[in-house]
């Protein structure tokens, strides 16, 4: 089911339960969240061990705007990252376990 980058920002709020801490979160995009997410920044996909959330946001255009978004509120991370197949979006708590 596609989704607006509007709808997928506003499931990335509702996520964070309205937390404004946006320094301590990390907001990307990808075309691989295992590799990207879980082994790179080395997310732990424990469940309830850390605070993630991913979502496809189905074309690049889409994803870049959510990044951006979120950068512009002050997550940590940045642009021009990836390639034009990069339509996952996602954010994480950074912690003493992440790699950023």
């Amino acid at each position: 089911m596609a989704h607006t980058a509007q709808e997928i920002a506003d499931v990335i709020y509702e996520h964070l339960k309205g937390r404004t801490d946006y320094a301590h979160f990390y907001i990307g995009i990808t075309n691989d969240i295992e590799r990207r997410l879980f082994s790179e920044y080395n997310v732990s996909q424990e469940e309830g061990s850390q605070w993630w959330i991913y979502h496809n946001a189905n074309n690049e255009t889409s994803a870049r705007n959510i990044e951006k978004h979120f950068l512009s509120k002050g997550m940590q991370g940045g642009t021009g990252g990836g390639n034009s197949d990069c339509t996952w979006v996602y954010c994480y708590e950074i912690s003493n376990d992440t790699i950023e």
